[in-house]
Order: structure tokens, then sequence, then C-alpha cells
């Protein structure tokens, strides 16, 4: 998934980048809207309000007026009336600095995951063999059957899941799904991969990948 990112402040910009690019996205950045308005297109475009050559709005707007690419607004702008017109003027979304990687990525699957097709009652649960993951109600299945989950076991679940059989590191996991600023032992990862081992057996695998992380298989016998 390709990101443009429109942001002049450098530091912003690179820990941004660094971040996304993290979590598999390909990220273009550019520092001004003159820049933003000649990049290629873009899968989703995360938009600063205050550029350097011309205000973000105007960004925003040009950019709704050649289509429909979701646009998330990111900007220092805590009046309420710039968040307003952003999202009147097209924007998919608004984060007001500061803000960590976490929520951006959060924001960017739930945006996408709202212009994804859906069926026909506009409500497509994720599935993988055996198992369906309602994102909107924050249930999991088996077999039609809800497994129930504690808050921590179903984000945990819901990331992994985001792409089965990708290597996720333990950094990924703890920053997705406890804390952009994590800094303490990971043991409680280890006791929820176990934890979530135990309900899922012969439905999906979470493998270990020792010294790095975790990857979610859908097992052969569920598809």
């Amino acid at each position: 998934m390709r990101v443009l990112l429109v942001e002049d402040d450098e530091p912003v910009a690179e820990s941004l980048r660094r971040g996304l690019t993290r979590y598999g996205f390909d990220v273009d950045w550019v520092a001004t809207g003159t820049a933003a308005l000649q990049a290629a297109p873009a899968d989703l475009v995360l938009l600063d309000l205050g550029l350097p050559d011309t205000d973000g709005l105007d960004v925003c707007r040009a950019l709704r007026a050649r289509g429909d690419v979701p646009i998330i607004v990111i900007s220092a702008r805590s009046d309420e009336t710039d968040r307003v017109v952003g999202l009147e003027i097209g924007a998919d979304d608004y984060v007001s600095k500061p803000f960590g990687v976490r929520e951006v990525i959060a924001r960017i699957r739930a945006v996408m995951r709202r212009v994804k097709p859906q069926d026909k009652a506009g409500h497509a649960p994720d599935r993988h063999g055996r198992l369906a993951i309602d994102r909107r109600a924050a249930r999991v299945y088996v077999d039609g059957a809800e497994v129930p989950l504690t808050p921590k076991e179903y984000e945990l679940l819901a990331f992994l899941t985001e792409e089965p059989g990708a290597l996720m590191t333990r950094e990924q996991i703890m920053e997705a799904v406890w804390d952009a600023n994590w800094f303490g032992p990971t043991k409680t990862l280890d006791v929820h991969v176990a934890a979530l081992r135990r309900k899922f057996a012969g439905t999906v695998a979470i493998e270990t990948v020792r010294g790095v992380g975790f990857r979610l298989v859908v097992d052969s016998g569920a598809s």
C-alpha cells in the first residue's frame, strides 16, 4: 500500500516514515503542497495543514476534486473550525499533533476498511479458514460459534490477522497492541500468545520466530 506523506517538519516526517515502513507501507514523502499535487497517485494521503507554500486545506480540496483517494489530515491546529472544514471539504479523518505512530496506523486501517468494497449488508467479516473476525463488533467466531476473548487477546489476534503469514516483530506488536511508548518487558505478549494458542488450537497457529517475533498461519486443516 502506497502512502503519500505531506509534511514539512522533517523529524515528524522521518518518524512517521520509519513507523509506517515497519508495518509494510510504501511511503513517499513531500514537504510542500505543490509537490503533493504533482506526486504520483497514492492509495492514501497523510496531509499536514501547516505547509510552507500553501494552506493544507487548499491541498485537501484540490486532491478531493481529482478523485476519491482517502485523506487523513494531520495537524497541530487545535481549532475546531479547521477540523470541521477539513472533514467538510473531503478529508476522511483528522489526527491532531502530537500523536503516536500506533494511532496513525489504526486510523489508516479504519479508513481503508471503510473504503473497501463490502457485502450487501455493508459489513463483511474477515475470514481465515474456520476463523471469522467481526472487526466492527470486535468479536471472533470459529465455525460460527463465538470465542470469548479479553480486549487485549482480541486486539492481538486482530493485529496478527491483518497480514496472515507475515512475520511481526515484538516491537511492532507491542507498539500496535499495547502502547507506542512501551519500554518494559514483553512477557505479557508471550502470555497472550499462549492464551490465543489454547483457544484457537486447530484453527490458526501462531508460530514463534525466536529472537524476532511471531507469525500467524491458518492451519492447513482449517481451509
